[in-house]
């Protein structure tokens, strides 16, 4: 079965999370990856694990290898004009380059966009950084936490009296790798359309500010912000979370009220609620918010998770989702079904659980097909199959230091 990307090669000269998740993007797509790494030391999230205090002998080093699977890998000293030539070879018969160096690193080096552009003038070439390629921040260093500080969704997350919330994971990393590789294959396909390559790029902070576009929306439109939710006395008990009596929490999603409000208070056990004259609209329920959640948390206390999931599925149309934890996802039969956690067979460590393609293609689908790579695993592999060097350039570039 074909794969959308396929038969499209992609140079990948990216390090951390933002820009290789973009280029893993493509490569799930079915595109070639090209990964190029600093000869000495390579992509420095080789070694995040040891600097977070989380390496094992006996698991993959999941931060590079979710970040970069799908690729194959060589390593190039790029001071050097032996690599750059490598490197304008490679540009000559590719699709797409990838970097999220510092403004001014890639026209240092001779590998910028003008210098590639003059070698494939149809090629897109992709930048990931952190606020946008123009104005006075253009040049500051940036990584995912000033990528969330930057642009206000600490302010957003979290309970009206919190201090800024930091929202684990990379999101802004993973946002902006998300918004750089719907860019490229924008530009690919405006390229299969009217015969032009172009420079793309995203940033932490346009992808972190496009990922709130309603609150944003509302500060431009209504002049202020959409302000942090209390969940003790947000507008509507039934769009909110309750803790269970395990210590689970259970939130409601029923944001058309006053459809649900009488059934609902009813088969949780709290019919005084459905009666009491404080309730029986929108507008009551909101000039009473603190007692209408208090009591809907009063009932919810009383039973477990599970059997309040069973509860509401039988007793009526209504709208919620248990509180789920990263830990529950593996194991989620909606998860599983849907192959968003996909099992990998890992040629070092086996059997693994992966994360599978977030949306799903009838006739292209793409799939997670290699593991990321070691370091320099193919460079020899492309320089002599894909290049045309001879095992003795191969032999002349390793004693010079090249690769």
């Amino acid at each position: 079965m074909p794969m959308p990307l396929e038969g499209i090669r992609a140079v990948d000269w990216t390090i951390w999370q933002q820009g290789p998740v973009c280029s893993a993007i493509l490569g799930d797509l079915g595109a070639d990856v090209i990964k190029i790494e600093e000869r000495v030391g390579g992509d420095p999230g080789r070694g995040m694990l040891r600097l977070a205090g989380l390496e094992t002998n006996d698991r993959p080093n999941f931060y590079f290898g979710a970040n970069n699977r799908n690729k194959r890998g060589i390593t190039l000293d790029l001071k050097k004009p032996e690599a750059r030539d490598v490197v304008y070879r490679l540009v000559e018969t590719s699709d797409v380059f990838v970097q999220n160096f510092r403004k001014g690193v890639a026209e240092r080096l001779g590998i910028g966009y003008g210098d590639l552009r003059r070698r494939n003038p149809k090629l897109i070439y992709a930048s990931a950084n952190g606020y946008g390629p123009l104005g006075p921040e253009s040049a500051n260093p940036s990584f995912d936490y000033l990528g969330q500080a930057r642009s206000g969704i600490m302010m957003a997350a979290g309970e009206p009296e919190m201090p800024p919330c930091l929202i684990g994971g990379g999101v802004a990393d993973q946002m902006g790798a998300i918004m750089l590789a719907f860019g490229i294959v924008t530009a690919l396909h405006a390229r299969e359309r009217f015969g032009v390559g172009q420079e793309v790029n995203a940033s932490l902070l346009s992808s972190m500010m496009f990922l709130q576009g309603l609150n944003l929306s509302a500060r431009l439109i209504l002049g202020r912000a959409m302000p942090r939710a209390s969940r003790t006395s947000t507008f509507n008990p039934l769009w909110n979370h309750y803790r269970c009596a395990d210590g689970r929490w259970i939130a409601l999603g029923m944001l058309q009220a006053d459809r649900y409000w009488k059934d609902f208070c009813r088969a949780v056990g709290a019919a005084d609620l459905a009666d009491d004259p404080r309730f029986q609209d929108t507008p009551s329920r909101l000039a009473n918010a603190g007692a209408a959640i208090a009591g809907v948390a009063a009932a919810f206390e009383k039973k477990p998770l599970a059997e309040w999931v069973a509860i509401l599925e039988s007793a009526g149309d209504f709208v919620f989702a248990p509180v789920a934890s990263v830990d529950d996802l593996p194991d989620d039969p909606q998860v599983r079904a849907n192959d968003y956690v996909v099992d990998f067979e890992h040629p070092t460590f086996g059997r693994l659980q992966t994360i599978g393609m977030p949306f799903q293609l009838s006739e292209t689908p793409g799939s997670v097909r290699r593991p990321a790579p070691e370091f320099g695993q193919h460079t020899e592999e492309v320089l002599t199959e894909l290049l045309g060097y001879s095992w003795d350039d191969v032999a002349r570039l390793r004693a010079a230091e090249v690769i």
